[in-house]
Protein backbone atom coordinates (compact mmCIF):
# COMPACT_ATOMS: atom_id res chain seq x y z
CA UNK A 1 0.00 0.00 0.00
CA UNK A 2 1.15 3.21 -0.98
CA UNK A 3 2.13 5.75 1.65
CA UNK A 4 0.58 9.32 1.46
CA UNK A 5 2.97 11.96 1.31
CA UNK A 6 0.58 15.09 1.65
CA UNK A 7 -2.74 16.57 1.03
CA UNK A 8 -3.48 19.17 -1.69
CA UNK A 9 -6.57 21.79 -1.92
CA UNK A 10 -8.09 23.77 -4.07
CA UNK A 11 -10.22 26.04 -2.24
CA UNK A 12 -12.41 28.49 -4.28
CA UNK A 13 -14.85 30.84 -3.47
CA UNK A 14 -18.04 28.28 -3.82
CA UNK A 15 -15.73 24.90 -4.03
CA UNK A 16 -13.76 22.77 -1.93
CA UNK A 17 -11.19 19.87 -3.91
CA UNK A 18 -9.24 18.20 -1.62
CA UNK A 19 -6.58 14.80 -2.64
CA UNK A 20 -4.26 12.61 -0.97
CA UNK A 21 -0.99 12.51 -2.70
CA UNK A 22 1.67 9.97 -3.03
CA UNK A 23 5.25 11.38 -2.90
CA UNK A 24 5.52 10.66 -6.73
CA UNK A 25 2.25 13.05 -6.85
CA UNK A 26 -0.06 10.26 -7.67
CA UNK A 27 -3.56 10.74 -6.53
CA UNK A 28 -4.66 8.05 -3.50
CA UNK A 29 -8.15 9.67 -2.89
CA UNK A 30 -10.09 12.76 -3.60
CA UNK A 31 -12.61 15.01 -2.07
CA UNK A 32 -15.09 17.41 -3.31
CA UNK A 33 -17.75 19.27 -2.21
CA UNK A 34 -19.51 22.74 -2.42
CA UNK A 35 -18.19 23.85 1.18
CA UNK A 36 -16.02 26.98 -0.46
CA UNK A 37 -14.89 30.08 1.24
CA UNK A 38 -18.16 31.12 1.62
CA UNK A 39 -19.69 28.16 3.57
CA UNK A 40 -16.72 27.45 5.15
CA UNK A 41 -16.34 31.38 7.02
CA UNK A 42 -19.40 30.28 8.42
CA UNK A 43 -18.40 26.74 9.51
CA UNK A 44 -15.13 27.13 10.17
CA UNK A 45 -12.14 26.22 8.12
CA UNK A 46 -10.62 24.02 10.40
CA UNK A 47 -13.61 21.75 11.03
CA UNK A 48 -14.52 21.54 7.27
CA UNK A 49 -10.73 20.51 6.82
CA UNK A 50 -10.85 17.98 9.28
CA UNK A 51 -13.88 16.23 8.00
CA UNK A 52 -12.79 15.72 4.78
CA UNK A 53 -9.08 14.43 6.21
CA UNK A 54 -11.03 12.17 8.21
CA UNK A 55 -12.76 10.65 4.93
CA UNK A 56 -9.47 10.03 3.20
CA UNK A 57 -8.29 8.53 6.42
CA UNK A 58 -4.87 11.04 6.25
CA UNK A 59 -2.40 10.36 9.55
CA UNK A 60 -2.52 12.77 11.71
CA UNK A 61 1.39 14.23 10.86
CA UNK A 62 0.78 14.11 6.70
CA UNK A 63 1.15 18.41 5.97
CA UNK A 64 -1.37 20.23 3.65
CA UNK A 65 -0.68 22.52 0.78
CA UNK A 66 -3.64 25.01 0.30
CA UNK A 67 -4.11 27.59 -2.53
CA UNK A 68 -7.58 29.80 -3.32
CA UNK A 69 -9.89 31.81 -1.67
CA UNK A 70 -8.61 30.22 1.90
CA UNK A 71 -5.90 32.46 1.52
CA UNK A 72 -8.15 35.60 1.08
CA UNK A 73 -8.63 38.36 3.12
CA UNK A 74 -12.23 37.06 4.23
CA UNK A 75 -10.51 33.43 3.81
CA UNK A 76 -9.27 31.34 7.08
CA UNK A 77 -5.81 33.34 7.14
CA UNK A 78 -4.77 36.35 4.49
CA UNK A 79 -1.91 35.27 2.41
CA UNK A 80 -1.40 38.32 0.76
CA UNK A 81 0.08 38.81 -2.91
CA UNK A 82 3.35 38.39 -4.50
CA UNK A 83 3.63 41.95 -6.65
CA UNK A 84 4.51 41.01 -10.78
CA UNK A 85 6.61 41.01 -12.29
CA UNK A 86 8.21 38.01 -10.71
CA UNK A 87 9.24 34.90 -11.49
CA UNK A 88 6.59 32.24 -10.52
CA UNK A 89 8.85 30.43 -8.14
CA UNK A 90 8.01 33.54 -5.50
CA UNK A 91 4.80 32.62 -5.31
CA UNK A 92 6.63 28.84 -3.40
CA UNK A 93 8.34 31.48 -1.38
CA UNK A 94 5.25 33.28 0.28
CA UNK A 95 3.55 30.34 1.50
CA UNK A 96 1.71 31.04 4.79
CA UNK A 97 1.48 29.22 7.77
CA UNK A 98 -2.07 28.28 9.50
CA UNK A 99 -1.39 29.15 13.56
CA UNK A 100 -3.26 26.89 15.92
CA UNK A 101 -3.78 24.08 14.18
CA UNK A 102 -2.60 20.57 14.67
CA UNK A 103 -0.74 19.27 11.40
CA UNK A 104 1.55 21.64 9.21
CA UNK A 105 -1.31 23.66 6.71
CA UNK A 106 0.20 26.34 4.24
CA UNK A 107 -1.61 28.82 2.01
CA UNK A 108 -0.02 29.46 -0.92
CA UNK A 109 -0.59 33.86 -1.85
CA UNK A 110 -1.68 35.02 -5.18
CA UNK A 111 -0.82 38.10 -7.61
CA UNK A 112 -1.45 41.40 -8.13
CA UNK A 113 -0.33 43.70 -10.28
CA UNK A 114 -0.60 47.37 -9.07
CA UNK A 115 0.89 49.42 -11.64
CA UNK A 116 -0.44 50.20 -15.20
CA UNK A 117 -4.71 48.05 -14.62
CA UNK A 118 -4.66 47.17 -11.74
CA UNK A 119 -5.67 43.87 -11.08
CA UNK A 120 -5.71 40.35 -8.78
CA UNK A 121 -5.48 36.42 -9.19
CA UNK A 122 -5.96 33.93 -5.92
CA UNK A 123 -5.92 30.47 -7.37
CA UNK A 124 -5.30 30.70 -10.73
CA UNK A 125 -1.30 31.15 -9.80
CA UNK A 126 -1.28 27.71 -8.82
CA UNK A 127 -2.61 26.09 -12.31
CA UNK A 128 -0.39 28.59 -13.57
CA UNK A 129 2.86 26.92 -11.84
CA UNK A 130 0.98 23.43 -13.10
CA UNK A 131 0.84 24.49 -16.79
CA UNK A 132 4.07 26.03 -17.00
CA UNK A 133 5.56 22.35 -15.53
CA UNK A 134 3.63 21.02 -18.78
CA UNK A 135 4.55 23.68 -21.58
CA UNK A 136 7.60 24.13 -20.58
CA UNK A 137 10.01 27.66 -21.12
CA UNK A 138 9.22 30.03 -23.40
CA UNK A 139 6.93 32.95 -23.80
CA UNK A 140 2.91 32.21 -23.72
CA UNK A 141 -0.39 33.89 -23.08
CA UNK A 142 -1.99 31.72 -20.35
CA UNK A 143 -5.46 31.63 -20.97
CA UNK A 144 -7.77 30.07 -17.67
CA UNK A 145 -11.76 30.24 -18.03
CA UNK A 146 -13.75 30.57 -15.00
CA UNK A 147 -16.17 33.59 -13.80
CA UNK A 148 -13.41 35.88 -13.87
CA UNK A 149 -11.02 34.51 -16.83
CA UNK A 150 -8.00 35.34 -16.29
CA UNK A 151 -5.17 35.97 -19.53
CA UNK A 152 -1.35 35.97 -18.15
CA UNK A 153 1.39 36.86 -20.08
CA UNK A 154 4.85 34.52 -18.98
CA UNK A 155 8.12 34.17 -20.82
CA UNK A 156 10.81 31.74 -19.15
CA UNK A 157 8.80 31.19 -15.73
CA UNK A 158 8.27 34.50 -15.22
CA UNK A 159 4.56 36.38 -14.75
CA UNK A 160 5.10 39.88 -16.25
CA UNK A 161 1.31 40.93 -16.49
CA UNK A 162 -2.21 39.93 -16.74
CA UNK A 163 -5.52 40.27 -17.31
CA UNK A 164 -9.28 39.66 -15.68
CA UNK A 165 -12.22 39.65 -17.66
CA UNK A 166 -15.51 39.23 -16.21
CA UNK A 167 -17.14 37.01 -18.91
CA UNK A 168 -18.75 34.17 -17.13
CA UNK A 169 -20.51 36.79 -14.76
CA UNK A 170 -21.24 38.84 -17.66
CA UNK A 171 -22.96 36.08 -18.75
CA UNK A 172 -25.07 35.06 -15.12
CA UNK A 173 -25.76 38.95 -14.96
CA UNK A 174 -27.03 39.55 -18.24
CA UNK A 175 -29.10 36.24 -18.90
CA UNK A 176 -30.66 36.63 -15.64
CA UNK A 177 -31.08 40.69 -14.74
CA UNK A 178 -31.57 42.25 -18.20
CA UNK A 179 -34.44 42.09 -21.70
CA UNK A 180 -32.88 39.08 -22.35
CA UNK A 181 -33.85 37.16 -19.48
CA UNK A 182 -37.26 36.70 -21.55
CA UNK A 183 -35.28 35.69 -24.36
CA UNK A 184 -33.50 32.94 -23.28
CA UNK A 185 -35.77 31.26 -20.61
CA UNK A 186 -36.11 27.90 -21.39
CA UNK A 187 -32.66 27.09 -23.43
CA UNK A 188 -31.81 23.68 -23.13
CA UNK A 189 -28.41 22.51 -24.62
CA UNK A 190 -26.43 24.90 -27.42
CA UNK A 191 -26.43 25.88 -31.10
CA UNK A 192 -22.83 25.59 -32.23
CA UNK A 193 -23.48 27.76 -35.43
CA UNK A 194 -24.80 30.77 -33.59
CA UNK A 195 -21.94 30.15 -30.88
CA UNK A 196 -19.37 30.81 -33.30
CA UNK A 197 -20.75 33.62 -35.54
CA UNK A 198 -21.58 35.29 -33.04
CA UNK A 199 -17.78 34.76 -31.22
CA UNK A 200 -16.55 35.88 -34.70
CA UNK A 201 -18.56 38.86 -35.26
CA UNK A 202 -18.06 40.75 -31.70
CA UNK A 203 -13.93 39.36 -31.58
CA UNK A 204 -13.91 41.64 -35.19
CA UNK A 205 -16.21 44.36 -34.11
CA UNK A 206 -15.66 44.23 -30.41
CA UNK A 207 -16.84 48.21 -29.86
CA UNK A 208 -20.57 46.84 -30.97
CA UNK A 209 -20.76 44.74 -27.87
CA UNK A 210 -24.11 46.15 -26.37
CA UNK A 211 -25.55 46.18 -30.35
CA UNK A 212 -25.15 42.58 -30.20
CA UNK A 213 -26.96 42.17 -27.28
CA UNK A 214 -30.19 44.09 -28.39
CA UNK A 215 -29.68 42.23 -31.57
CA UNK A 216 -30.25 38.92 -30.09
CA UNK A 217 -34.07 40.21 -28.37
CA UNK A 218 -34.68 41.56 -31.90
CA UNK A 219 -33.87 38.49 -33.40
CA UNK A 220 -36.55 36.51 -30.71
CA UNK A 221 -39.07 39.56 -32.21
CA UNK A 222 -38.69 39.95 -35.56
CA UNK A 223 -36.99 36.23 -36.64
CA UNK A 224 -38.35 33.82 -34.34
CA UNK A 225 -35.02 33.36 -32.89
CA UNK A 226 -35.33 30.01 -30.24
CA UNK A 227 -33.84 30.59 -26.68
CA UNK A 228 -31.26 27.96 -26.72
CA UNK A 229 -30.15 29.73 -29.97
CA UNK A 230 -30.61 32.94 -28.17
CA UNK A 231 -28.28 31.70 -25.46
CA UNK A 232 -25.86 30.32 -27.53
CA UNK A 233 -25.81 33.68 -29.12
CA UNK A 234 -25.10 35.67 -25.92
CA UNK A 235 -22.23 33.12 -24.86
CA UNK A 236 -20.13 33.77 -28.09
CA UNK A 237 -20.62 37.23 -28.23
CA UNK A 238 -19.09 37.49 -24.84
CA UNK A 239 -16.54 34.99 -25.55
CA UNK A 240 -15.75 37.02 -28.74
CA UNK A 241 -15.34 40.17 -26.78
CA UNK A 242 -12.58 38.49 -24.10
CA UNK A 243 -11.00 37.27 -26.87
CA UNK A 244 -10.36 40.47 -28.99
CA UNK A 245 -9.36 42.14 -25.63
CA UNK A 246 -7.16 39.80 -24.48
CA UNK A 247 -5.63 39.49 -28.18
CA UNK A 248 -5.25 43.12 -28.14
CA UNK A 249 -2.97 43.05 -25.68
CA UNK A 250 -0.70 40.11 -26.33
CA UNK A 251 1.98 40.19 -28.93
CA UNK A 252 1.64 38.91 -32.41
CA UNK A 253 2.67 35.42 -32.60
CA UNK A 254 2.33 34.75 -28.87
CA UNK A 255 1.78 30.78 -28.05
CA UNK A 256 -1.55 30.36 -26.03
CA UNK A 257 -1.98 27.65 -23.24
CA UNK A 258 -5.59 26.76 -22.45
CA UNK A 259 -6.20 25.69 -18.76
CA UNK A 260 -9.44 24.44 -18.63
CA UNK A 261 -12.04 21.22 -18.35
CA UNK A 262 -15.37 20.49 -18.82
CA UNK A 263 -18.09 22.81 -20.89
CA UNK A 264 -15.48 25.88 -20.64
CA UNK A 265 -12.79 23.96 -22.16
CA UNK A 266 -15.13 22.63 -25.11
CA UNK A 267 -16.57 26.92 -25.39
CA UNK A 268 -13.30 28.15 -25.69
CA UNK A 269 -11.50 25.23 -27.78
CA UNK A 270 -14.74 26.15 -30.44
CA UNK A 271 -13.79 29.81 -30.64
CA UNK A 272 -9.93 29.40 -30.77
CA UNK A 273 -11.00 27.31 -33.94
CA UNK A 274 -13.43 28.82 -35.09
CA UNK A 275 -11.00 32.09 -35.31
CA UNK A 276 -8.10 30.73 -36.46
CA UNK A 277 -6.19 30.73 -33.29
CA UNK A 278 -3.42 28.26 -32.45
CA UNK A 279 -3.69 27.09 -28.65
CA UNK A 280 -2.63 23.60 -26.52
CA UNK A 281 -4.56 22.39 -24.12
CA UNK A 282 -3.50 21.00 -20.24
CA UNK A 283 -6.67 19.77 -18.21
CA UNK A 284 -7.46 22.67 -15.35
CA UNK A 285 -7.45 19.89 -12.59
CA UNK A 286 -4.33 18.34 -13.64
CA UNK A 287 -2.60 21.65 -13.79
CA UNK A 288 -3.64 22.95 -10.57
CA UNK A 289 -2.55 19.06 -8.75
CA UNK A 290 0.65 19.73 -10.64
CA UNK A 291 1.44 23.69 -9.16
CA UNK A 292 0.29 21.95 -5.07
CA UNK A 293 2.68 19.28 -6.02
CA UNK A 294 5.31 21.87 -6.71
CA UNK A 295 4.75 23.90 -3.89
CA UNK A 296 4.63 20.72 -1.39
CA UNK A 297 8.18 19.59 -2.74
CA UNK A 298 9.84 23.39 -2.23
CA UNK A 299 8.11 23.64 1.16
CA UNK A 300 8.43 20.21 2.69
CA UNK A 301 11.44 18.52 0.85
CA UNK A 302 12.51 15.97 3.10
CA UNK A 303 9.00 14.82 3.87
CA UNK A 304 8.53 13.89 0.05
CA UNK A 305 12.00 12.46 0.22
CA UNK A 306 10.88 10.29 3.37
CA UNK A 307 7.93 8.94 1.55
CA UNK A 308 10.06 7.55 -1.56
CA UNK A 309 12.88 6.18 0.54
Amino acid sequence: MTTPAYVAVDWGTSSFRLWLMAADDRVLAERRSGEGMTTAARLGFAGVLDAHLDAVKAPADLPVIVCGMAGARQGWIEAGYVDVPCALSAVLDGAVSVPGTKRDVRILPGLAQRSGTPDVMRGEETQLLGALSTFGDGERHVCMPGTHSKWVHVANGAVTGFSTFMTGELFDVISKHSILAHTLAGAEGSDAAEFGEAAEAAFRQPALATNFFFGIRAAQLLNGLGPTAAQSRLSGTLLGLELAGAHAAAKPGTAIALVASGRLQSLYEAAFQRLGLEYATIDADDAVRRGLAAAARSIWPQQQESHTA
